[in-house]
């Protein structure tokens, strides 16, 4: 399934797998919801109540669609965060880490350049949809 992310500043798809996460999060589409950011992380409420997946990671790749179980909120990493190793420190071999708050269930990849995200500001709104054929 493919799902439309729409800020002040832009937009993007994302194509998720078919998890069950996935599917308690499309049963809710469209949402609207606040943007909060951390560090190059992008975050916000949906409302969803889940549970931690058994394949959970919190080390994910730039551009993964994954589900913050334990602030029933979407996470878009496109870049290290605060808790990155390396964070603030000159180039080292963990360049570029996405580690997040914590273990967050992978629901997908974000189509393109996940550095569009770049662009979300604390406080945009934030709508998802799903992306029609």
């Amino acid at each position: 399934m493919q799902i439309r992310i729409s800020w002040p500043a832009g937009h993007l798809t994302a194509t998720l797998d078919d998890t069950p996460t996935t599917r308690a999060l499309v049963k809710e589409l469209p949402l609207v919801s606040t943007a909060q950011t951390w560090g190059e992380e992008v975050y916000f409420g949906t409302g969803v109540r889940v549970p931690r997946e058994t394949e959970a990671r919190q080390v994910v790749e730039p551009g993964t669609v994954a589900f913050w179980t334990d602030g029933d909120a979407l996470a878009l990493p496109y870049g290290p965060t605060p808790i990155s190793r390396g964070w603030g420190l000159p180039r080292t071999e963990f360049e570029g880490e996405c580690r997040l708050a914590g273990p967050c269930n992978v629901l997908g990849r974000i189509d393109g350049d996940p550095r569009r995200l770049a662009t979300v500001r604390a406080g945009d709104p934030v709508r998802v949809e799903p992306l029609e054929d």
